[in-house]
């Protein structure tokens, strides 16, 4: 969806989706540091308006913010500064409503403040990354609401034409092609067994998710998306359960070199 703006110079995106669970669950996924790992990344947030809050992405890459809206369990608001070079802050707020149905809808908005479009590419990426991890978290509440979760995101670039990386990408998990209500079993960084429940496949990205089961079971997000001349292979693991961190800390070296390898194949 293209960037909205106001004569006020205010640029923003929004995005608005259906949960399963009450608010306070998914608040306690959205609005937290344990919370995030389970859907989207490492985080620690102090649960306090002017607290501190960090994500920590990719190795080695993190981003920052202070909490700005702090009303559990319906709203929730932080401003990150320096997530890119020369960016203005950018605020994001996110409202809880209950709805019938066990369910809640979700409202995101991120904004900033900008007399140009400069950074509406950058915003409107904000918007096109999103759904593969709302996906994530909304196997995480349907199926593993409020269990402890451990994560990690790694990424590996290679050379070449995306449609051929995808195709290397899948071959290494070893599958020829992907479909959502396969059931499949991968023998790669690690060995699981799951379904898949997700593929998309498109200009902007492609990616495969998978719901894993087994003694510790998880989400298994894996895809490509182009970055200038090259093509980023990533691979973002869940773990839940009581051996959640214990798993991802075991498993993460061995998806990066398994990773890495694909992207020099």
């Amino acid at each position: 969806m293209p960037t909205k703006f106001d004569a006020s110079g205010k640029r923003w995106v929004e995005m608005e989706f259906l949960l399963a669970g009450t608010p306070e669950q998914v608040w306690q996924a959205m609005a937290t540091g344990p919370g995030n790992a389970a859907w989207f990344t490492r985080a620690e947030i102090e649960e306090k308006i002017g607290g501190q809050l960090t994500f920590h992405f990719m190795p080695g890459v993190t981003s920052g913010g202070t909490v700005t809206g702090w009303e559990p369990p319906h709203r929730f608001g932080y401003v990150e500064v320096g997530w890119a070079e020369n960016a203005p802050p950018i605020a994001t707020e996110i409202s809880i409503v209950a709805r019938s149905g066990d369910q809640c809808l979700v409202r995101m908005v991120h904004s900033l403040f900008n007399a140009t479009d400069d950074w509406d590419n950058q915003m409107e990426g904000f918007e096109s990354g999103w759904p593969g991890f709302i996906e994530v978290l909304r196997l995480y509440l349907s199926h593993h609401a409020g269990e402890n979760a451990a994560s990690f995101q790694i990424s590996a670039n290679a050379q070449g034409e995306d449609l051929v990386v995808w195709r290397k990408l899948l071959d290494g998990l070893g599958h020829e092609a992907a479909d959502a209500g396969e059931n499949w079993t991968v023998e790669a960084g690690e060995t699981f067994y799951g379904e898949v429940t997700r593929v998309r496949q498109d200009a902007e990205q492609r990616y495969v998710l998978m719901h894993i089961a087994g003694d510790v079971p998880g989400v298994g997000l894996f895809g490509i998306y182009r970055m200038g001349e090259t093509v980023r292979l990533s691979v973002c693991r869940f773990f839940y359960g009581p051996k959640a961190g214990e798993t991802a800390a075991a498993a993460e070296p061995q998806w990066q070199a398994w990773l890495d390898g694909i992207a020099k194949s």
